[in-house]
């Protein structure tokens, strides 16, 4: 069998590795075994954090949505509910951008979804003897 002594291939590989791992602490940015392990490693938490990012701005606008719908006395899933029966369209990012830069906005969103749930909100509300002034 021929020998195969890599030549060029193997520096740009190794070149590639370690250029990718320049910055990080020790031996981890200029020795190829240890900064080739550091490389994977950040790589597969890179891949798991794209998809926890998405989880974490979604949490994150609905802990906006959530304070800005109570401050109108209307509780998140309320809120989302009488958006729904309303058809609105908005999203959970654009709903938390208007709660946090326009309130007047927010609070006609508000109007228009409780004016979808109807009269049975209004009479649930008046039963229990919450107010908006108490929550």
């Amino acid at each position: 069998m021929a020998r195969v002594k890599r030549g060029s291939n193997r520096r740009e590989r190794r070149k590639k590795v370690l250029a990718q791992s320049s910055g990080y602490f020790g031996n981890k940015g200029n020795a190829y075994r240890i900064a080739k392990q550091a490389v994977d490693k950040s790589g597969v938490y890179a891949y798991r954090d794209r998809r926890l990012k998405k989880r974490d701005f979604r949490s994150l606008w609905i802990v906006r949505i959530n304070a800005a719908s109570r401050l109108h006395g209307l509780s998140y899933n309320r809120l989302i509910e009488g958006l729904k029966k309303a058809g609105s369209e908005v999203n959970r990012k654009m709903l938390a951008e208007v709660a946090v830069h326009d309130a007047a906005a927010f609070g006609e969103i508000v109007a228009s979804a409780k004016a979808a749930l109807g009269p049975s909100f209004v009479a649930a509300k008046a039963a229990t003897g919450t107010s908006s002034a108490t929550t």
